[in-house]
C-alpha cells in the first residue's frame, strides 16, 4: 500500500487497472477524514461534557473534506478498469506508443469512461467498451480542453471496436510527433480525468 497514495494520484493515473485499484484508496481516505472529525468531536465533548465547544466546529468543518471525498469514493465505484482480455490484446499493439489505461473524463452533462487512450503528438485515439459511447459530444468536450490549455489541431477519435483500435495503434507506430507535444496533451489529458 502506497501512502502518497491517499493524498495524490498523479503518479499512477493512467495505469493498467488504475480504476480498480483507486477504489480501495479513496474508501480508506473517506474514512480516515470522517474519523479525523468524529474523534475531534468526542474529544470536545468528553473535555467540556458539552457539543457547544471549539472543536466541534473544527470537526464540522472536517466534514467538508471528508465529504467530498465520498463523492470521489462514489465516482470510482461507478467504473470499471478495462477487462483483461481487451488489455491483453491492447498490450500486443502499444509498444513504443504512450498510452494511458481507465480514464474517466467528467462534463456538466455526462461522464465519458475510455478504456484505454494513445496519445502520438497531435492525435488522441481511444478505445470505450460502452458500445454507446457518445463520442460525438466526448470529442466536443475533450477538444475544447485541449484548445483551452493551448493544443492547437489535435484530432480524437474513440473506438468502440477493438480490432479497428488496434489496427489504428499500428498505423500511429508510422507517424513522427514530437515527444515534448505527446508528453504535454497527456499532462492535460491526466489532469481532467478523474
Amino acid at each position: 500500500m502506497q501512502l502518497k497514495r491517499l493524498f495524490s494520484t498523479d503518479s499512477v493515473k493512467g495505469t493498467r487497472n488504475y480504476l480498480t485499484t483507486q477504489k480501495k484508496y479513496e474508501v480508506l481516505r473517506t474514512v480516515l477524514y470522517f474519523g479525523i472529525s468524529l474523534s475531534l468531536f468526542a474529544a470536545g465533548y468528553i473535555q467540556t461534557g458539552s457539543r457547544g465547544n471549539l472543536l466541534s466546529i473544527v470537526a464540522v468543518l472536517g466534514c467538508l473534506p471528508a465529504s467530498k471525498s465520498m463523492v470521489g469514493a462514489i465516482m470510482f465505484f461507478r467504473f470499471q478498469s478495462c477487462q483483461e482480455h481487451t488489455a491483453a490484446e491492447i498490450e500486443q499493439h502499444s509498444q513504443g506508443l504512450s498510452c494511458l489505461y481507465d480514464m474517466v473524463f467528467t462534463s456538466y452533462k455526462k461522464n465519458y469512461a475510455v478504456s484505454h487512450l494513445t496519445v502520438c503528438g497531435n492525435t488522441v485515439c481511444g478505445f470505450s467498451e460502452n458500445s454507446k459511447f457518445e463520442e460525438d459530444e466526448f470529442n466536443k468536450h475533450i477538444g475544447n480542453i485541449l484548445k483551452m490549455d493551448g493544443h492547437k489541431n489535435v484530432t480524437v477519435k474513440i473506438f468502440t471496436n477493438l480490432s479497428r483500435y488496434t489496427e489504428r495503434m499500428e498505423q500511429m507506430k508510422t507517424l513522427d510527433a514530437a515527444e515534448k507535444e505527446t508528453r504535454a496533451v497527456i499532462t492535460t489529458l491526466k489532469s481532467v480525468a478523474l
